[in-house]
């Protein structure tokens, strides 16, 4: 049996995306690129799914290994099978 946690709809974020940083990386790095006013936020909001789901299969590499920590060799293996599946 396993155990669900329910967080609250109204639960508040106490940090904001970095958008100045952001920007101004992006300004850095591609001075041509052009993005949309809300740009920056969809990055960040990718980074961090991408983040999110690279913890899960950590996580999930580590359970079926037997082992109650996250080792390098987890992450290295569950980046390799996200990053061929966002290919596309």
């Amino acid at each position: 049996m396993t155990l669900v946690t329910i967080v609250s709809q109204k639960k508040q974020i106490k940090r904001k995306a970095p958008r100045g940083f952001l920007k101004r990386v992006f300004k850095l790095q591609k001075p041509q690129l052009r993005l949309e006013k809300s740009g920056d936020l969809l990055v960040h909001l990718n980074c961090l799914l991408f983040v999110h789901r690279l913890a899960e299969e950590s996580r999930t590499n580590a359970c079926e290994s037997k082992c109650r920590v996250i080792n390098k060799e987890h992450v290295l293996a569950a980046a390799k099978i996200i990053l061929k599946k966002s290919r596309g």
